[in-house]
């Protein structure tokens, strides 16, 4: 395989989401803010509605409809759910570069995605009108476990299909 199209393969999209997890961190919190867009949507408040049982706290702040409104409350869900999901892409990727070279210590995948986690939030002390939270590394750390127990399992998909081709 050239050089070329292992850096297309293999680099580029771990490179691409850690640049896009350190670009979104660099933000401060009124330009990701979508509350607004999402007050115009009249059909939300009908859906979460739903939801007016949800209650809990989350790095100290009370989570539910009452206490952040229909747009509050759909907004932390979804950027949570980001969370989840870049850093679950991000140890995907991650692993799968460190599998193509040396499949022993696939892990360190896992190990760099919880570190880069805790970096990302140390940086967002930095960053105006954002709050670096214990509990979003972790929420972090949870995605790239899923991220890595995903790309094992995956992984010996295709290993044991390999085999019985080769047979």
């Amino acid at each position: 395989m050239s050089k070329l199209k292992v850096f297309f393969l293999y680099y580029a999209p771990v490179l691409f989401i850690a640049g896009l997890i350190f670009y979104s961190s660099s933000q401060p919190y009124g330009k990701q803010d979508i509350r607004p867009e999402l007050s115009h949507l009249s059909f939300l408040a009908g859906i979460v509605k739903h939801f007016n049982f949800v209650h809990f706290t989350y790095a100290k702040e009370v989570v539910s409809i009452d206490a952040l409104g229909v747009p509050g409350f759909t907004e932390f869900f979804i950027r949570k759910l980001s969370h989840f999901t870049i850093y679950l892409l991000l140890c995907f990727f991650t692993t799968r570069l460190i599998n193509f070279y040396k499949p022993s210590i696939k892990y360190l995948g896992f190990v760099f995605s919880v570190v880069y986690a805790s970096s990302d939030e140390f940086h967002q002390m930095f960053t105006a009108d954002r709050t670096p939270l214990v509990q979003d590394v972790i929420l972090d750390s949870i995605g790239a476990l899923v991220g890595f127990v995903l790309f094992n399992m995956l992984w010996k998909k295709v290993k044991k299909q390999k085999k019985s081709v080769n047979k």
